[in-house]
């Protein structure tokens, strides 16, 4: 039982269990009755993914400043008690079932995700690491 940090979009692990969909966004040109079937997610929680203006400011960040502005502003907003109230939901979760949480973007370090990871190691049981890339 834990959960897994994933991309979307990827083979599922064995043992990974239901795929939350932690994006503002569902997947483009693709069918909702497929989201699932191609490996992006069961269920879609948004309100986990960083608002728009962090979000491109994440995707834009060149430098380890820029992205430690961003960190710091979805962590604020992970920090809302509409998120904080889900990523305590999901730690207790994790300690009776396995379950992923992901998004699409290619490089985990410069991803959303890797700050999910970060906030819920706190309280979670969390994979150490994601077998795919």
């Amino acid at each position: 039982m834990a959960v897994h940090i994933v991309r979307l979009g990827t083979a599922r692990a064995p043992g990974e269990g239901l795929r939350l969909g932690t994006v503002r966004r569902p997947p483009r040109g693709v069918p909702r009755q497929e989201f699932a079937s191609r490996d992006f997610y069961d269920v879609w929680l948004p309100n986990l993914a960083p608002s728009p203006a962090p979000m491109a400011q994440g995707r834009a960040a060149d430098s380890d400043a820029e992205w430690k502005t961003f960190r710091r502003k979805y962590e604020a907003e992970m920090k809302q008690p509409q998120a904080a109230h889900v990523l305590d939901l999901l730690a207790a979760m994790s300690h009776a079932a396995s379950f992923a949480v992901g998004c699409y973007c290619e490089d985990e370090q410069r991803c959303h995700r890797s700050v999910l990871r970060q906030l819920l190691r706190s309280g979670a049981k969390v994979v150490a690491c994601s077998p795919r890339v």
